[in-house]
């Protein structure tokens, strides 16, 4: 026993001795930008490893198949940074196809790297999720109502206000994972998201009521998300002497919750509104630093006059918000000064000191509302040369908010409307920021400049618009890869190798456990969260009430410079805000903007293609089929005689039916498109909650590989037939993924006729639709809209109980299209694949 157990000893020994010696090549490391880059845009991954031999060249290699496409030694090499002894810049701009691929140096394999026009589609939307959940008086994530009592005045004399007076202050967004609610936070927020949409509103859909809830309103749902930011604005800004700063403040800390409502505030379920005087303001032993009233209402009145353009159908909304913009001006310059929060409990206040970009920023948008024209313009650029560079670029460091909000958002919009030497001279004020930054990046391989101070992720969102915004402005692309760098730092190429978005992309490593009640509490997702990112581990060591809950995922990549930790107890690196997710949002939608026009011809919903190119006047009609095939021959002879060529999204049961063999021969021999429809006919997602998924990934696979098996009869490979329509034509963008990961693309049927509803039977209730109401919903639809780009869903066969079939107005269809200039394609045809 004891020769075993010393045999034993010395095998753990031996296991330790080899963890502890591990091959200088496996201490290396692969970092990219883990949601892909388009196929045209600057390509860089970094190499990071705790050796010091150095690659000389990188592969990169299929993810399918393993060939190796492309082989480069395009490569800089950087010194020490971080945890590591030394990096490595990996550029492969040069490569340019789509597809899905590893980096390979020596034995070293990055994660997945995806080249694709469509790698930021939709992303924008995704991170709206969390602006929603963060949604104060009626919360659609919840699908309930919380703090519906607020709130009672503080510091409300200098108004002419008793003190726990009460004012309607419900709505808008909690700032953090906390509950309080800062005027200046949702103010720039809800500028980011006005803006967003002002810029970019291709990068954004409609899939919302104003509400929060599924559903279409015919407004974009940024657009929804901005007005509730701005319907609370106008509750903090009640009338022209009335302004509002915060509601609640840190005494909201005693506990982690799911936002109800709170008592702790010493006014029943009311919590404390705290007035803007412009004087500083102490409720506990922490005094602020307020000098007057600038900062805060500039911000408000810049988002009511952004509003007043964006909102034009609704012009008696469009009229308040233009003249709460006046009125928030005045009250800007009512005490020129800052206005910075108010702490109860804690010293960390948001301790603003700038102001002069606000009155910039407010004075570029309001000029035209307030009828000053170009005086107000001149005034702006006055104030632009009080703070030509934001002063956190030059110093390196900065105190917790304390040059909000990060980036001088007034030169944007004043450059834009400037000319000449004014025009030039605030572009070049860009040029100044960025240039410092860049000196401090070039050092490292990761071009990281931005400093690891609390919310150093929203910095770096904003120096990212920064340089974009110059490049823009000026046309110079010398920081072009730095801007990149910055924006693929937030989504995996960094340090420790995750991205910094919750849930973004789904397939990667992202936040799991971040300083939320909703995930902690209630183990909710909080979709499109950015978290606040790594801070001087220096900063780190010194804060209050920080203790991990588990053992360090990122363990090995700490170091003295920086720490970012994925665990619920780090509330300085881990936890979501509202105002920096508001900011990404833009940055994600101008991102998306940037594909390439060609690919923009495709219209996609959650992952899949439901619509060719608008600009072409062509469409394709697809049928699906599965236990019914009794049109098939009908229908077959009608596209002959037509000469038109439809494709078939049939299940594996569909192929293996003998009596349908000799349909599929024919329709195979005529060159109609023959594509898979699941083999067993599966339900994929649920019904009411589309997120849910009812299937393994390994499930999903085996049935799909299952459907092509039953195709090989019929000479059909993945290959000739890389469409794929998903049964019951439901899915989400799990399956989406999991399609494109078998190398294949996901359609579906565009919506907007009831042309599927065609297998529908009287039995079914409200639901059937006869097939003259199909066949005039179809052409009211092209009347109105057109049929562009159109996939147009039918059916092979339907029930027996069926008796109206729609594949006998096949024919009137087919001519009707043809005489209104529409030509019918397979789905090869109509996606140019």
């Amino acid at each position: 026993m004891k020769f075993f157990l010393r045999l034993s000893l010395s095998i753990a020994l031996c296991f330790f001795i080899l963890l502890a010696f591990k091959p200088k090549e496996e201490q290396s490391w692969i970092r990219i930008n883990l949601l892909g880059y388009q196929p045209k845009s600057i390509k860089v991954a970094v190499w990071a490893s705790k050796g010091t031999s150095l690659p000389k060249k990188f592969e990169l290699i299929e993810k399918i198949g393993g060939k190796t496409v492309y082989t480069s030694s395009n490569i800089k090499i950087f010194g020490a940074y971080g945890p590591f002894a030394s990096a490595a810049r990996l550029n492969f701009s040069e490569f340019k196809t789509p597809g899905r691929y590893y980096l390979k140096v020596g034995g070293i394999i990055s994660p997945e790297v995806i080249i694709g026009e469509d790698v930021y589609q939709n992303t924008a939307d995704f991170a709206l999720r969390y602006m929603r959940q963060q949604r104060c008086g009626y919360n659609p994530f919840l699908k309930d109502s919380c703090h519906t009592h607020d709130g009672f005045v503080v510091y409300g004399k200098a108004g002419g206000i008793k003190d726990s007076t009460h004012f309607d202050a419900v709505g808008g967004w909690h700032d953090a994972s906390d509950y309080l609610q800062y005027s200046t936070t949702t103010a720039n927020a809800t500028y980011h998201l006005l803006m967003a949409y002002r810029d970019f509103p291709k990068a954004f859909s409609d899939q919302k009521l104003a509400t929060g809830l599924d559903g279409k309103n015919g407004v974009a749902d940024v657009l929804d998300e901005a007005r509730w930011g701005l319907d609370w604005l106008m509750k903090m800004h009640p009338s022209a002497n009335i302004m509002f700063n915060q509601l609640a403040d840190d005494r909201d800390h005693i506990s982690m919750r799911i936002p109800k409502e709170d008592s702790q505030y010493g006014k029943g379920f009311e919590r404390p509104l705290y007035f803007i005087d412009g004087k500083p303001q102490q409720r506990g032993k922490f005094m602020n630093d307020t000098k007057g009233t600038s900062s805060t209402a500039a911000k408000f009145a810049s988002a009511f006059s952004l509003g007043s353009e964006l909102y034009p159908k609704d012009k008696n909304y469009s009229q308040q918000l233009a003249e709460k913009s006046k009125t928030a001006y005045q009250y800007a310059i009512k005490k020129k000064g800052v206005t910075q929060t108010a702490s109860v409990k804690s010293p960390y206040i948001y301790a603003e000191d700038n102001w002069a970009d606000d009155m910039e920023l407010a004075l570029a948008k309001v000029g035209r509302i307030n009828g000053y024209g170009t005086k107000a313009l001149d005034s702006a650029f006055y104030y632009a040369l009080q703070e030509p560079v934001t002063p956190w670029l030059i110093a390196d460091t900065a105190k917790h908010y304390q040059w909000y909000p990060f980036i001088n958002l007034g030169h944007y919009e004043l450059a834009k409307q400037s000319t000449g030497n004014r025009k030039r001279e605030l572009i070049d004020y860009y040029k100044q920021g960025i240039t410092h930054v860049w000196n401090r990046a070039k050092e490292n391989a990761f071009y990281r400049g931005v400093p690891f101070i609390w919310c150093s992720n929203n910095l770096t969102v904003a120096f990212t618009m920064q340089c974009m915004w110059y490049e823009q402005l000026s046309g110079d692309g010398t920081f072009s890869e730095l801007e990149q760098a910055n924006f693929d730092w937030l989504l995996g190429c960094n340090p420790w190798g995750t991205s910094m978005v919750y849930g973004l992309p789904s397939w990667g490593d992202t936040p799991t456990d971040p300083h939320s009640a909703f995930t902690h509490l209630g183990k909710y997702p909080i979709d499109g969260g950015l978290v606040d990112g790594p801070v001087y581990t220096s900063i780190y060591k010194n804060l209050i009430g920080i203790q991990l809950t588990k053992p360090d995922a990122y363990a090995e990549f700490q170091s003295d410079l920086a720490v970012y930790h994925d665990d619920y107890g780090d509330y300085s690196t881990n936890e979501p805000t509202m105002d920096g997710t508001a900011s990404l949002v833009y940055l994600l939608a101008a991102y998306d903007s940037r594909a390439n026009k060609t690919f923009n011809r495709y219209k996609k919903e959650q992952g899949a293609i439901i619509r060719g190119d608008v600009k072409e006047k062509q469409l394709a009609i697809v049928f699906t089929g599965d236990e019914y095939a009794d049109g098939g021959q009908k229908i077959m002879a009608t596209l002959d005689k037509a000469q038109v060529k439809a494709s078939f999204f049939l299940t594996g049961n569909f192929y293996r039916n003998a009596a349908f063999s000799s349909f599929l021969k024919t329709a195979r021999a005529k060159g109609h498109y023959l594509g898979a429809h699941s083999d067993q006919h599966l339900l994929y997602a649920d019904w009411k909650k589309r997120d849910s998924l009812l299937v393994t990934k390994q499930q999903f696979e085996d049935d799909l590989n299952a459907n092509y098996k039953a195709m090989e009869k019929y000479g059909i490979t993945k290959k000739l037939a890389p469409y794929f329509l998903p049964p019951f034509e439901w899915y989400n963008q799990t399956v989406a993924n999991w399609t494109e990961d078998m190398g294949l693309q996901l359609i579906n049927f565009t919506s907007g006729t009831r042309s599927n509803a065609d297998y529908t039977y009287p039995e079914l209730g409200k639901s059937y639709r006869s097939s003259e109401e199909i066949y005039q919903s179809i052409i009211d639809y092209e009347k109105q809209q057109g049929l562009n780009g159109f996939i147009l869903l039918l059916h092979v066969g339907t029930d027996p109980r069926r008796k109206d079939k729609f594949y006998d107005k096949l024919p009137e269809l087919l001519r009707y299209l043809k005489q209104n200039g529409y030509k019918s394609v397979t789905i090869t045809q109509l996606l140019r694949n």
